[in-house]
């Protein structure tokens, strides 16, 4: 990453003042610890608002986003400087198509991902999908089968489309803690996160809104239908995550192959190949040798080359 040139984040400027003040704070609590740069994950299907979030984390539009256009087909970091501080942010393709797993994409992510750690991954899905099924565990299977299960300690789930009415007159809050849950659980048994694991339990949820419609407080910033001030709030959830005392995931060769079944056993090849050598082909031939000069000339053959045929 240090290769990369790296754009000044200006795009924090555009924030109403109450969060440019917020975030600043954030960011030095992060100095603070030590963590002078972040590379956030950005990981989910298609179409719920991953490149949007990306966009207004940062503050402009750095990624394209079109609702009449698919995603593109490769992952996009975007990277963000200021006062010492590296930001980076990796968007990704949407992980299904045609109602499956797309693994030719998760390989592209995970080879652009060679030699970068990910500090924080944002599991993006929508607020206003009521149900959960199969699908979604398959999705964070793929991702827990290429990155590791301890990847879920520095997650967060991140829900778009938080401006809404909640359906059948719940409200509000209740409706999102029953989504978490739903999806926290798929979460869980996609990832295999054993009861044990009480981490497990408390991979945060946050809520966004990257529409225009985001209603704003007395200080102009975006806020959610329960009055949170949710930019802030996000940076503020990924800062804890950040912090939080587990390790971040370095994708390396090894992580990015995993175990290579072709390449099991394969030092014990020699050894195979001279058992069978010496125990195997060398005694048949041996066997073979001794059977032929074991073996009496037939006697059309003697007559035919004119030796004395042998009487007994």
């Amino acid at each position: 990453m240090a290769s990369q040139l790296i754009r000044e984040w200006v795009g924090i400027q555009q924030f109403p003042a109450a969060t440019q003040t917020k975030l600043l704070e954030l960011l030095g609590k992060l100095k603070q610890e030590d963590v002078s740069t972040l590379t956030i994950l950005v990981m989910g299907k298609g179409g719920v608002g991953k490149s949007s979030t990306v966009n207004s984390i940062v503050g402009e539009r750095a990624v394209a986003v079109s609702a009449f256009q698919s995603e593109g087909p490769r992952p996009v970091m975007v990277s963000r400087t200021r006062a010492g501080f590296n930001l980076h942010i990796i968007d990704t393709p949407g992980l299904i198509e045609g109602g499956y797993v797309n693994f030719q994409t998760l390989e592209i992510i995970k080879r652009f991902l060679l030699d970068k750690t990910i500090d924080v991954l944002l599991y993006v899905d929508r607020l206003d999908t009521y149900r959960v099924d199969n699908l979604d565990k398959q999705i964070v299977k793929a991702i827990t089968d290429s990155f590791g299960k301890e990847i879920w300690k520095r997650a967060l789930v991140v829900l778009t489309h938080a401006q809404l009415s909640p359906p059948d007159g719940l409200e509000y809050e209740v409706f999102f803690a029953r989504r978490s849950e739903a999806l926290l659980k798929v979460v869980r048994s996609g990832a295999k996160i054993k009861r044990q694991d009480t981490w497990g339990a408390n991979i945060p949820v946050v809520l966004v809104e990257n529409s225009g419609r985001c209603n704003k407080n007395e200080n102009e910033e975006k806020i959610l239908p329960n009055g949170t001030a949710w930019i802030p709030n996000l940076v503020k959830t990924i800062t804890d995550v950040t912090l939080n005392g587990s390790k971040a995931i370095k994708v390396d060769k090894k992580l990015i192959e995993g175990p290579n079944p072709n390449r099991k056993w394969k030092e014990f090849i020699p050894l195979i190949f001279a058992f069978q050598y010496f125990f195997i082909i060398k005694p048949i031939q041996k066997a073979i040798k001794n059977d032929i000069a074991r073996e009496a000339r037939p006697a059309w053959e003697m007559r035919d080359t004119g030796s004395p045929l042998r009487k007994y």
